[in-house]
């Protein structure tokens, strides 16, 4: 991948593609389709993608043209139906056609961890860019001052809170680092992580479900748990731990979007990562040590 160019290319305008629909600038936005347009047609010429995987990026499009307002009820529900199960599938690596590059493997960032690999998603950024092309209404527009003070509010209790749960449940322990590869896991982490996730769970389930409850205090609360418990659920494969942190976590995520929008929660879930990154065993201590 260090010497293709059409690897450079797609990661380019899928990295630039999630900036400007997570920053959401109006004019910023226009943008979006093209480079996602330019980075998935650079992955296919690459051979990253195949033909499984453009009747994926085809049946999303349905999909999101299905869920329009003037959409008759049907429809719409069928739609949504589509874009919910292959949500989860695109989330979990299921639907073949994707060649994910893997940039990192095997690594340990400390002696005690366990090691990890990193990847390149293909799949998992279409979650999160469907839903805020398609639905523009999730991704709750709010002023960049309230989203940054939404998530610093937010960072305060949920950093010291899950660390320590997780330092407790003895899955991390203190280990601040500085790593060579720290910069592009940095750019992974938030545009291609983050911004899906975030895009999901809170723009699509917590925003869709307080609209569909009526966006009253009950409904709105209602919203914010049914989300953090699908988060912490959808957290399953790192076992009941995880899933409880993931939990605690989309909580405080949660809170942060009613507060200050998409950006506000994408913000908050990146901070908490990095500060797990940088400043605690990642991405967990190893099994021998948990028991």
């Amino acid at each position: 991948m260090l010497y293709d160019p059409l690897a450079w290319l797609t990661w380019a305008c899928l990295f630039l593609g999630a900036a400007c629909a997570w920053m959401q600038p109006p004019r910023w936005r226009l943008h979006v389709p093209l480079l996602l347009a330019c980075g998935y047609t650079s992955a296919t010429l690459d051979l990253q993608l195949t033909w499984e995987a453009l009747v994926v990026l085809a049946a999303l499009f349905v999909a999101g043209a299905a869920v329009q307002p003037r959409r008759p009820p049907v429809l719409r529900f069928f739609g949504h139906v589509v874009y919910i199960g292959m949500a989860v599938a695109l989330g979990a690596h299921l639907l073949p056609g994707f060649q994910n590059p893997i940039v990192l493997h095997a690594l340990r960032t400390t002696p005690d961890a366990a090691p990890f690999s990193m990847y390149l998603n293909l799949d998992k950024p279409l979650v999160g860019f469907w839903v805020i092309l398609a639905l523009p209404w999730s991704t709750s527009r709010r002023f960049w001052r309230q989203a940054l003070s939404s998530a610093g509010m937010a960072l305060l209790f949920v950093v010291p809170i899950c660390m320590l749960l997780a330092f407790a449940l003895g899955m991390v322990t203190w280990a601040p680092k500085l790593l060579p590869y720290a910069l592009l896991w940095l750019f992974n982490n938030l545009l291609i992580v983050c911004v899906a996730e975030e895009a999901f769970f809170r723009g699509y389930v917590q925003g869709g479900l307080s609209r569909l409850w009526g966006k009253g205090t009950k409904a709105c609360l209602g919203a914010l748990v049914v989300s953090a418990i699908l988060f912490g659920l959808a957290h399953y494969a790192g076992g009941w731990r995880w899933m409880l942190v993931a939990g605690v976590a989309g909580l405080a995520y949660g809170w942060a979007y009613q507060r200050g929008g998409l950006r506000a929660a994408v913000l908050t879930h990146f901070g908490l990562n990095a500060v797990h990154f940088f400043f605690f065993t990642y991405p967990a201590l190893q099994t021998s040590t948990l028991h």
